[in-house]
């Protein structure tokens, strides 16, 4: 899939894409309370739209593992007005949420995409995504982020995560929505181990076989932590940055990153040499 169709645009993936990570949380397990607010939010995402983000990735509830799930009102309270603020400078937003009220509301002030780690699973997610006419990410995990990594077990799990998400692709085209609108993540980290997540990655082309573009979300995690002896998270960025380039070789084309440079360049660097003959269609020169 070279191409994206978003509520009011469609988003060119020949080249890759990278979608920065804004968290209005207390509680993320990267960057904690680093943008909870808002005007730290704004110009979080401002400055990864400047750095090269195509979308910008806005999540008002954490998804690390352990965490517990927040009010309706608290989540609406902390990202609709980032949204709305970056949305209104053209900037690309995606919101990530697994709240159908907060899918909806946040379409309505600005966002293009929804990115929901439960693959709708919530009841009534599916017609919100098709009544809104977003794009939408759908993501695979094994239990909920408070038990996830608790003792994830599969057999084959690339095998198992493209089944589940070609299901779900499934559910919510005859939900309504459109088959071009639909993006998928395998969901690196999320009820994996280390040698789950690194299968899934070297198995991406086999996701990317659904005729789906592909979401990879390597960002920081703790298995990169563990292969590296990194602890800091943010150490953990040039590591992030290979994931980026070998992910986009093996078919991904959207990447959710909390540090926009060093991915940019992986990224630049890999679809020079993945796809040297459109190097004159975005060449700076």
């Amino acid at each position: 899939m070279s191409e994206w169709s978003l509520k009011t645009r469609t988003i060119d993936l020949s080249h890759g894409v990278l979608m920065g990570i804004v968290n209005v949380t207390p509680d993320s397990f990267s960057d904690g309370g680093a943008r909870f607010r808002r005007e730290d939010a704004v110009v979080a995402g401002l400055v990864m739209a400047e750095q090269g983000a195509g979308i910008i990735d806005v999540g008002g509830e954490s998804t690390r593992p352990g965490a517990e799930p927040i009010p309706l009102d608290e989540e609406l309270r902390r990202v609709l007005p980032v949204i709305e603020d970056l949305a209104s400078r053209g900037i690309v937003i995606s919101v990530d949420t697994s709240k159908p009220e907060v899918a909806a509301a946040a379409v309505e002030h600005g966002a293009e995409i929804v990115n929901d780690v439960t693959a709708a699973g919530s009841e009534g997610m599916g017609a919100v995504m098709a009544a809104s006419g977003a794009g939408v990410i759908l993501m695979h995990m094994q239990g909920t982020p408070r038990t996830m990594q608790h003792d994830p077990i599969y057999d084959d799990v690339v095998g198992e995560v493209v089944a589940y998400l070609a299901d779900r692709a499934r559910t919510v085209i005859g939900a309504g929505v459109d088959r071009s609108r639909i993006a998928l993540d395998p969901g690196i980290g999320f009820g994996k181990r280390v040698e789950h997540s690194l299968q899934l990655i070297a198995g991406i082309g086999d996701l990317a076989t659904l005729g789906y573009p592909v979401v990879l979300g390597t960002s920081r995690k703790t298995f990169i932590g563990k292969l590296t002896g990194i602890e800091d998270p943010a150490g953990r960025d040039p590591a992030t940055a290979v994931t980026t380039a070998l992910g986009f070789e093996r078919g991904a084309r959207v990447f959710r990153v909390h540090d926009v440079v060093s991915s940019w360049a992986a990224l630049r660097i890999a679809a020079a040499i993945v796809t040297p003959e459109q190097w004159d269609e975005w060449s700076p020169d």
